[in-house]
């Protein structure tokens, strides 16, 4: 055992001169015990090393993940490269949207007659709760079945009547509606157009109906073509394309079907930035500060080479077979000196609005395409279990266990040491405490013995 900071010079003075020698025992361990704590600091150091690097990447697999769901975006045949708008020249007659399955075309729409919904309304009475006379009669929506609705003491009110026949679920809806002149019992189809009209017949009762509106179908032509609606929203006419009558046109209306350049853009722009977020965050994780002396946390990390590497090689890609969309740059999308990318957005609008389907065959042309290769590559990177990441993060995970258990073992083990030193030094430090009086003693008896002869 060493006994490193013990004065032995200064305790051989005081033994000589009679003075109570010792020394400090909690230092004296504390320094022993110092020296071989310092493995242990190592250790700790390599660990927060590891969990460092454990940290950025896992900020790297979500950043990834990001870049994934754009990649994928842009691999979808119906996501946002294929995204349609449309205009029309008369927006008081018509609106219509583009969904998926539209193709890019113009169309010439004449709208002659909007559909109509099936209604009555009866007389009126003073109020919701006004009786009338009792009966029946039958009520009829479109081809469905005749209904009897009876009318008794039960329910011989606007109010009681409306609820009884809306129990029925003959496919209109009763309601009651007050105004100045007092209260009515309104029926309202469900169902616009010819197919939902309503028929009341064999009234006995005391309240009388009157026709509101008969249900009347649609009636347009797109492209010459007679259509026929029994709703507004028209949605057979145009494959892919939803038709919301409005009004009427004595002359056809002009729809543009036509490439959403804006949605696009969107998409490949949403691409970019969080590409570049992934490089930057690489980049700073790749640093060595020369005067600190001091790396980023991924600093020669395999894991992170490899995803650079693989972004780098990816982006510079091109694609064969599909005229001037070879490549990101064929986007107005090109590299930096640092791996981001800049996009020329007037380029891209350009490509976008030119030749839609180009630049929608570079990105998703099967096994070939630009998103295609990349986001196999990404998946491929991410894997939970095979990725380049998750195996790097394992192997992390299992060194700081490994330190973790060498620490505890450690800990545990120095503080056995430090129990046996302090005993150690205890003793010695008791018998040098002695050792004075044990002098002394000596002393007094020589010094009778000197007497007595």
């Amino acid at each position: 055992m060493g006994t490193s900071g013990i004065d032995w010079s200064t305790l051989a003075s005081n033994l000589t001169s009679g003075t109570t020698a010792g020394f400090d025992v909690p230092t004296i361990v504390d320094e022993v015990l110092a020296s071989q704590s310092q493995e242990e600091t190592q250790w700790q150091n390599q660990e927060t090393t590891f969990n460092n690097q454990a940290t950025a990447l896992q900020q790297l697999s979500t950043q990834l993940q990001t870049l994934l769901t754009d990649a994928n975006d842009l691999t979808d045949p119906l996501g946002s490269l294929a995204a349609m708008t449309t205009s029309v020249s008369n927006p008081n007659v018509l609106s219509a949207t583009a969904g998926s399955g539209a193709a890019i075309g113009s169309h010439s729409i004449t709208v002659s007659s909007l559909a109509t919904t099936s209604s009555y309304y009866s007389d009126e009475l003073a109020t919701s709760s006004t009786t009338f006379g009792t009966g029946s009669f039958t009520l009829r929506v479109g081809s469905g079945a005749a209904t009897t609705i009876t009318v008794d003491d039960t329910n011989d009110t606007l109010s009681g009547l409306a609820a009884a026949i809306n129990n029925q679920n003959l496919g209109l809806t009763a309601n009651v509606v007050t105004d100045a002149g007092g209260a009515r019992l309104t029926l309202v189809s469900n169902t616009s157009g010819a197919a939902g009209n309503i028929a009341i017949s064999n009234n006995t009762t005391g309240l009388s109906f009157n026709l509101g509106s008969k249900g009347v179908d649609a009636s347009l032509t797109v492209d010459g073509i007679p259509i026929d609606s029994s709703s507004n929203t028209v949605t057979s006419a145009i494959p892919g394309v939803t038709l919301n009558l409005l009004g009427l046109a004595s002359s056809p209306v002009t729809l543009e079907v036509s490439p959403d350049t804006s949605q696009a853009a969107t998409a490949i722009n949403n691409f970019v930035s969080d590409y570049n977020t992934v490089i930057s965050s690489i980049n700073s994780q790749f640093t060595y500060n020369t005067t600190t002396g001091t790396a980023g946390a991924l600093l020669g990390d395999s894991a992170a080479e490899l995803v650079l590497s693989t972004l780098l090689s990816d982006v510079a890609a091109s694609v064969t077979g599909n005229g001037a969309i070879s490549s990101l740059a064929s986007l107005g999308i090109t590299m930096n000196n640092d791996g981001t990318l800049t996009v020329d957005s007037s380029q891209l609008t350009n490509a976008l609005a030119s030749n839609s389907q180009a630049v929608q065959n570079f990105f998703q042309t099967a096994t070939t395409g630009f998103a295609q290769q990349f986001s196999s590559d990404l998946t491929n990177l991410t894997d939970p279990t095979k990725g380049a990441i998750a195996v790097d993060l394992n192997g992390i995970n299992s060194s700081v266990s490994s330190l973790q258990s060498e620490i505890s073992d450690f800990q545990a083990n120095l503080a056995t040491e430090q129990q046996t030193l302090t005993t150690y030094y205890s003793n010695i430090n008791a018998t040098l405490q002695e050792l004075p009086s044990l002098l002394d003693s000596i002393n007094s008896q020589l010094s009778g013995l000197k007497s007595s002869s």
